[in-house]
């Protein structure tokens, strides 16, 4: 067999067991390049990382000081603190970069692709399930807050952050 006949097997999954799993299937094919997201395939091919953001318009990065404010909810973004009527929120790296970017003026409805791209630092595949579930968790993190934001879905379309509205007594 040639050395140009030698197939490339190229495998973008964030998961480890799925990356793992392919190269047993495809033992003895050929070669098989494996990363966790589409910069980092990139920054393979290229030598380095994407210059070029998928989204144009996404929001710059921040000054050391600032803080992204969405009612009663802070979020420090160089220290990363969340907090809510000045009581701190415990929230994982990537639920934070989450709640970052939907408080992110303006605040508006963030479509699957461009949400995925902001967070995750990739390319959409068509997958929502990573969203989804970072989402799911978040949720239940700010449904323990009393009258806090929730993440509204706006169905086939994306996310939004909304202050929750408590009726008058």
């Amino acid at each position: 067999m040639g050395r140009s006949s030698v197939p490339l097997v190229v495998c973008v999954s964030p998961d480890r067991q799925v990356r793992e799993n392919l190269v047993r299937r495809l033992d003895d094919l050929g070669a098989v390049l494996m990363c966790a997201d589409i910069g980092e395939l990139r920054a393979m091919l290229a030598g380095t990382l994407p210059a070029e953001p998928e989204f144009p318009d996404e929001i710059p990065a921040r000054s050391p000081s600032e803080k992204v404010s969405f009612g009663d909810l802070v979020v420090d973004v160089v220290q990363h603190q969340v907090a809510w009527r000045g009581h701190a929120l415990d929230l994982t790296r990537l639920e934070h970069r989450l709640l970052t970017r939907l408080a992110s003026p303006p605040v508006e409805v963030w479509p699957y692709e461009r949400l995925f791209a902001a967070v995750w630092d990739s390319a959409y595949l068509g997958d929502t399930s990573i969203l989804h579930s970072a989402v799911k968790r978040l949720r239940q993190k700010l449904r323990a807050l009393d009258g806090g934001p929730v993440v509204e879905t706006v169905r086939g379309i994306g996310y939004r952050l909304k202050l929750t509205v408590i009726p008058a007594a």
